[in-house]
C-alpha cells in the first residue's frame, strides 16, 4: 500500500460526500413536487406522460396499491426484454445478424435487468443486436433504477409522515425520477464518455487489419448512452463482455475515476433526502456514517490484501502486489477499490477479475453482497435495505433498556420488526439454499472449473450476486446452462420482489401511526453510539446468517496460498 493509493481512496470519498447535499436537496424538491431549475423544459413532458398514462398525479395510493402498480410495471419490462431477444433476428439495427437468443437465455436476462442485477450469461457484442441493447437493456436500466429510487423515497414517506394510508404515486414517483434525475444526468455523462473515447454509433462493426496482417472484427455501437446509465443507476450490465475492464466502456483513469464516483453519487445522496424529508438532516448523515465505516473497512482489507499478494505469488517470483486479473492502466489500488464500490452498491460492474484477487480481497466484494448491499448499496436499494436494518438495530436498544423503541418519531412495534426480519431472512434463504442444491447436482457441479474451496466459492459468489442483485461474477462458472439460468433467475427475482414487498408493508404501516416527540429515554439517533449500534447489528445478522459458507471457501483458500507463512 501506498499514500497515492490511500490519497486516491480518499479524494474519492471526499468528492463523493460534496456531492451528497446538492444531490440531496435536488432530488427532495424534485420528489416533493416543487419546482426546480429544470421544470420550464420538462413540467410539460410530465404533464404530458400523465394525460397518455391515464395518471391523476394528485391521487396517491395505499402501500398495496403503489407495490401491486410496480410489479404489473415490470410485467411489461420483463415481456419486451424477452420479445426482443427472441425475434431479434427479424428486427432491425441488427449489423453483425446476431440471431434470436435460445429460450433459457432469454428468460434468465430478463429477469435481471428488470430487477436491477444485470447478471451477464452472454457475451453482449456476439449476442444481442443494436436494438436490444438500446430498447431493452438501456431502457430497462434506466427504469430499475428509477423503481429503486422510487421505492426508498416510499418508505421515507412512510418514516415522515403522520396518521396517513398512503406513500405516495408510484407513476409519478418512476416519472419524475427518470425526467428530471436520471435522464438530465446521463445526457451530460454520455458526452463526457464519449469524449474520453467510448463509442456511440449505430455503424457496424469494423474490420481491421493486425500488424501480423490478420483480420479483426472490432464491435462497436451505442455504448456510451449504455455505459452512462449502468453507473449512474447502479445496473452494471456490460456493453461487452469484458465489461468496464474493456477499453470501449472504460478507456482512461479519469473515465474510471468518474464511473466510480457515478456509482456511489445518488445512493449516497439517498441519505440526505432521508434527512430533509424527516426534517432532521443529521438523521441522514448517521446513516451516511454506517455506510462508510463498513466502506472504508472492506477498502482496506481488500486494498491490503491485493497490494501485499500471497507467499505463493512471492515465491514465483512476483513482487509489487497481484496483478493477476487487473488492467495495467488501472492498477492495484484503482482495481481494488472498483471491487469494493460495485460490490457495495448492487452495480456489479468489475474493471478488473474478482476471481483472480486474493482469497482475502475476493471475500470483501463477496461479504459486500451478502450484507444485502447496504453500504451505499444500490439506487434506493441501498437505503430501504439500511432502514431495514436501522428497525432492527432500535428493537435491538429497545430491548437493552426495556421500553417501546423509537426512530425518527415513529414507535417501532412487533409489525414492523417482522417486515424487516422477513425482508432481510430472503438472501440467506436463496443464497444458501441454492448453492446447497448447486455443489451437489451433477449437471450444476459439471459446470464448475476450479475444484476445492475456490471452486465453491464460484458457485456461492453467483447465487450472493444473483439474489442481492449484483450481478458481477466471481469467473470460473459456466453460467449459461438451463440449469444456472433459471435458479440464477429465481434468485434474482425473490431477492428484488420478495424483499421490497414486505419493504413497502413498513412503510403502509410507519405512515399510518402518529409521531411522537422525544424524550428523555429516546435514544439519540445522529451520535457515534447509534452508528455504532447499527454497525454491530449487521455485522452480528450477517455472521449468523453466512459465515459457516463464507469460511469454507476464501478463509479456507487463504490460510492454503499462504501456507509457507503461516507455518
Amino acid at each position: 500500500m501506498t499514500l497515492v493509493g490511500w490519497f486516491q481512496i480518499l479524494l474519492y470519498c471526499a468528492i463523493v460526500v460534496a456531492l451528497v447535499k446538492p444531490l440531496g436537496w435536488y432530488m427532495t424538491r424534485v420528489f416533493s413536487g416543487e419546482r426546480t431549475f429544470l421544470s420550464p423544459i420538462l413540467r410539460p413532458v410530465e404533464a404530458g406522460l400523465y394525460w397518455i398514462g391515464g395518471v391523476d398525479e394528485k391521487r396517491e395510493q395505499h402501500w398495496l396499491t403503489y407495490t401491486v402498480a410496480m410489479l404489473l410495471f415490470h410485467v411489461g419490462g420483463f415481456l419486451i426484454i424477452y420479445g426482443l431477444m427472441r425475434l431479434q433476428a427479424m428486427l432491425p439495427f441488427n449489423p453483425a445478424g446476431q440471431s434470436a437468443v435460445a429460450q433459457d437465455l432469454s428468460f434468465n436476462t430478463a429477469i435481471s435487468f428488470i430487477t436491477n442485477t444485470n447478471w451477464q450469461n452472454y457475451g453482449g457484442e456476439s449476442t444481442l443486436s443494436y436494438l436490444t441493447q438500446m430498447l431493452g437493456l438501456t431502457h430497462q436500466n434506466f427504469l430499475s433504477a428509477a423503481t429503486g429510487i422510487a421505492l426508498a423515497v416510499a418508505l421515507i414517506r412512510g418514516f415522515s409522515r403522520s396518521s396517513m394510508r398512503t406513500i405516495g404515486n408510484f407513476w409519478v414517483d418512476v416519472t419524475r425520477c427518470t425526467l428530471y434525475v436520471l435522464l438530465p444526468i446521463c445526457f451530460v455523462y454520455t458526452l463526457f464518455l464519449v469524449w474520453q473515447g467510448i463509442p456511440q454509433t449505430l455503424g457496424a462493426y469494423v474490420e481491421a487489419t493486425t500488424l501480423e496482417g490478420g483480420k479483426q472484427t472490432i464491435a462497436v455501437g451505442p455504448v456510451a448512452s449504455q455505459v452512462a446509465i449502468k453507473m449512474l443507476g447502479t445496473n452494471g450490465g456490460g456493453f461487452f463482455n469484458a465489461n468496464a475492464s474493456h477499453p470501449f466502456e472504460n478507456p482512461t483513469a479519469l473515465s474510471n475515476f468518474v464511473q466510480m464516483i457515478s456509482i456511489f453519487a445518488l445512493g449516497a445522496a439517498l441519505t440526505n433526502v432521508f434527512g430533509r424529508m424527516v426534517g432532521n438532516q443529521r438523521q441522514g448523515w448517521a446513516i451516511l456514517g454506517v455506510m462508510g465505516v463498513l466502506f472504508l473497512a472492506g477498502v482496506a482489507v481488500t486494498y491490503w490484501a491485493e497490494a501485499n499478494g500471497t507467499s505463493t505469488l512471492s515465491a514465483l517470483g512476483f513482487s509489487g502486489g497481484n496483478m493477476e486479473g487487473k488492467e495495467v492502466r488501472f492498477g492495484i489500488v484503482a482495481s481494488s477499490l472498483f471491487a469494493v464500490i460495485t460490490t457495495a452498491a448492487s452495480c456489479g460492474a468489475v474493471n478488473a477479475m474478482h476471481d483472480s484477487f486474493t482469497a482475502l480481497g475476493g471475500m470483501i466484494p463477496l461479504l459486500n453482497i451478502q450484507l444485502g448491499e447496504i453500504i451505499v448499496g444500490g439506487v434506493g436499494a441501498g437505503l430501504y435495505g439500511m432502514l431495514l436494518f436501522v428497525v432492527l438495530a432500535i428493537f435491538v436498544a429497545g430491548l437493552m433498556v426495556g421500553r417501546t423503541p423509537e426512530f425518527v418519531g415513529k414507535k417501532i412495534e412487533a409489525r414492523e420488526v417482522k417486515m424487516a426480519m422477513l425482508a432481510i431472512l430472503i438472501l440467506p434463504l436463496m443464497i444458501l439454499g441454492w448453492t446447497a442444491v448447486a455443489v451437489v447436482f451433477p449437471p450444476a457441479v459439471a459446470s464448475i472449473a476450479n475444484a476445492g474451496p475456490h471452486g465453491f466459492t464460484e458457485v456461492l459468489y453467483a447465487f450472493t450476486s444473483a439474489t442481492g442483485n449484483n450481478g458481477s461474477a466471481f469467473g470460473g462458472l459456466t453460467g449459461n446452462t438451463f440449469f444456472y439460468n433459471l435458479t440464477l433467475a429465481s434468485s434474482m427475482f425473490v431477492g428484488r420482489f420478495f424483499m421490497i414487498v414486505p419493504a413497502m408493508a413498513l412503510a403502509g404501516s410507519l405512515a399510518a401511526k402518529k409521531s411522537i416527540p422525544p424524550s428523555a429515554g429516546t435514544l439519540p439517533t445522529t451520535g457515534g453510539l447509534f452508528v455504532g449500534l447499527v454497525v454491530g447489528v449487521i455485522l452480528i445478522i450477517g455472521g449468523l446468517t453466512f459465515f459457516p459458507a463464507l469460511a469454507l471457501g476464501p478463509i479456507v483458500e487463504h490460510l492454503a496460498m499462504n501456507a509457507n507463512t503461516l507455518f
